[in-house]
């Protein structure tokens, strides 16, 4: 992965007639452990994810992810090796296929990545030379490891990463179809432009060339891929160009749902639905007990139901089990929001028209 800034060159990647149709969009777990972990060990308050980050970063230590061999490839500046990123075989791999596709990475790929990292950092450490001398066990440690950050870092919130990446491959796909790929790339980034049926992208560190990368383009929205896009060229792969997701910014915006006397309360139990309201961000058992003044067993067992709904889930962090809202949660909550204040207004209009007719 090449990150951008600090860098002074134009890269330009032209494209024939079969490389804009072998254009494709997908949704990579990996793309967000990479960029997220960076984020993360910056240490910075970043004014969109600080929320995520203020609870992340604390359980993160905890399980001594933040010092691990994943931690080690992905400094907080510079080059990230690129067999982090493999192409994704379709539109939204799962984490475990990415991992698969990682410990598939030829001996030579990875040596040489990770020679170059050496290059940039002075030297590696004892747990990635044995990467480097393709020990048996090393490449599958490392795979473990990335599978313990994801639970402890991404699992819990994927359900709106998702989303938000989902929206903006949505939103490009609809630009495809009513405009065309000029009107795509030109709105993708303030970086990237189009024109002459070829893709330029200013402030990179290297020069790219069709020659030099696969064919077509693999377009990868990210939340934490930022300010600048990423670039991973790696032939045969086709290149990958990861972009800032819109959206972004309202992803860790709060949207509380009521927990008291509403349309969902009177379907899932006042209890269970104030603890879907207090899920806005993942929480364990002890603190949401701590938070809603139930006791430790009926939350449990309140969760166990909601869980056996397909409405929440569970995530291991450490010794401790993080509970996160589902998809079907979200999609659930914000219709019941959207029915409360369709209601709301309905009631209002029949309020004003009341007064008038008496006022008449």
């Amino acid at each position: 992965m090449c990150e951008s800034r600090g860098a002074r060159v134009r890269a330009e990647l032209a494209f024939s007639v079969g490389d804009l149709a072998q254009m494709r969009f997908s949704v990579s777990p990996m793309w967000e452990v990479g960029p997220g972990l960076r984020l993360l060990r910056s240490g910075r308050d970043h004014p969109v994810h600080h929320r995520w980050t203020a609870q992340v970063r604390p359980r993160l230590a905890a399980a001594g992810l933040d010092r691990g061999r994943l931690a080690e490839l992905v400094p907080p500046t510079g080059y990230v090796p690129d067999f982090l990123n493999p192409a994704p075989a379709g539109p939204a791999p799962t984490l475990e296929e990415e991992l698969a596709a990682i410990r598939a990475t030829p001996l030579g790929r990875i040596r040489a990545e990770l020679d170059r990292l050496a290059g940039e950092q002075g030297s590696l450490g004892p747990r990635l030379r044995a990467l480097h001398d393709g020990r048996d066990d090393a490449l599958s440690a490392l795979t473990e490891e990335i599978a313990a950050y994801w639970e402890v870092a991404l699992a819990p919130y994927w359900a709106r990463i998702r989303a938000v990446l989902e929206a903006d491959v949505f939103h490009r796909t609809r630009q495809v179809a009513e405009h065309g790929a000029g009107r795509l790339f030109n709105d993708l980034h303030s970086s990237v432009s189009w024109g002459d049926s070829t893709l330029r992208l200013s402030g990179r560190h290297r020069p790219l060339s069709r020659r030099g990368a696969g064919p077509g383009l693999l377009l990868i929205p990210s939340v934490f891929t930022g300010p600048v896009p990423f670039t991973r060229v790696t032939p045969p792969d086709p290149p990958q160009l990861a972009y800032p997701a819109r959206g972004t910014g309202t992803l860790w915006e709060v949207r509380r749902a009521d927990g008291g006397n509403n349309a969902l309360a009177a379907v899932l139990g006042r209890s269970r639905a104030l603890l879907l309201a207090e899920l806005e961000s993942p929480a364990t058992t002890a603190e949401l007990a701590r938070r809603t003044a139930l006791s430790a067993p009926a939350v449990s067992q309140f969760l166990g139901a909601l869980r056996g709904a397909g409405l929440v889930s569970a995530h291991r962090a450490g010794r401790c089990v993080l509970y996160a809202r589902t998809a079907a949660a979200e999609t659930l909550l914000a219709a019941s929001a959207s029915a409360s204040a369709a209601s709301a207004s309905a009631a209002s209009a029949a309020s004003v028209t009341q007064t008038s007719r008496g006022g008449a």
